[in-house]
């Protein structure tokens, strides 16, 4: 008999009919056909020459011979999972840290589902997540390498490398006793009313630069930093905000939500530093951040 013969499919069937008693059960584990499973182990007991299992009425029965196979299949089995343990552990997934800065509306709406696969892959990598208001602080922690990956707006500086995450579209958020008959506001409609704006320097900057586009007077009334608190200062009726459809998330029933008089977008990205020594931890996470669908592509 040439050992090159057997194979670890065969060394699995023996395993799960030994542990279930039936080959239909033991099929059903392996997401296998009975066939199949029924077959592996045929095909291993004439490549050994030996019975292994005695097949009847009230299920399938180890031989003496067979037990001693189980109890060495399942040390190969063993010995497999450590050899997979060493790969990771030489490939820095084994232990570690990853650790991440982000702004709250990625935090809440792509993170979550992002950094529970990765752990459901990979439980013994530490994932920490650090949460900034704005932008520059998070670029801060990834230049001087206070963090591994970052969030931020694109187009960035030359010095990190960069993936477009998604466009978010800024909406325009309204109490609801203001009498709007259109989906779409109007630049007169939008200076009529007091504005609630973000205190945040990006996003602030960024509106302010959009809002030079119309020559209606602007009341801009109040400047708040937090999005929750913006969204509850217009549900009460105190102004109109301009805010991204991310941050918005979840509306509350009582506020309306127009398209702005023109398009307004903020292109979100996630970055790392170019050129420096990453751990191969951090790729396989930006892996995971594309599998779920969150890459739209390398921004060059």
């Amino acid at each position: 008999m040439n050992p090159q013969n057997l194979k670890l499919s065969q060394l699995r069937a023996l395993v799960a009919v030994a542990e279930t008693g039936n080959f239909s059960e033991a099929a059903l584990n392996l997401n296998l056909s009975q066939s199949t499973v029924s077959h592996a182990i045929a095909t291993l007991e004439a490549e050994l020459g030996v019975i292994l299992i005695k097949r009847g009425r009230y299920g399938a029965v180890l031989t003496p011979l067979g037990e001693k196979m189980v109890t060495q299949a399942r040390q190969i089995q063993q010995l497999l999972a450590q050899m997979v343990q060493e790969a990771n552990r030489e490939k820095g997934l084994q232990g570690g840290n990853i650790r991440i800065v982000s702004f709250r509306s990625v935090s809440t709406h792509i993170l979550p589902s992002v950094i529970a696969q990765f752990r459901s892959h990979f439980p013994d990598v530490t994932v920490s997540l650090t949460e900034f208001d704005d932008t520059p602080e998070m670029e801060h922690a990834v230049r001087t390498g206070q963090a591994d990956i970052g969030f931020t707006y694109l187009p960035t500086s030359a010095e990190f490398e960069v993936w477009e995450i998604l466009q978010d579209d800024y909406i325009a958020i309204l109490p609801p006793h203001y009498n709007i008959n259109s989906s779409r506001l109007t630049w007169e409609q939008l200076a009529s009313y007091p504005l609630i704006l973000s205190s945040t320097s990006c996003c602030s900057s960024l509106i302010l630069k959009y809002l030079k586009k119309t020559n209606f007077p602007l009341n801009i009334a109040y400047h708040v930093r937090e999005d929750s608190t913006i969204l509850g200062m217009v549900a009460q009726g105190l102004g109109v905000s301009i805010i991204p459809g991310l941050a918005a998330r979840p509306v509350p029933p009582q506020v309306q939500v127009c398209q702005l008089p023109d398009p307004l977008i903020r292109v979100i990205g996630v970055m790392v530093l170019k050129n420096a020594l990453h751990s191969p931890a951090v790729y396989t996470f930006l892996d995971a951040l594309r599998q779920v669908g969150r890459f739209n592509k390398k921004a060059v």
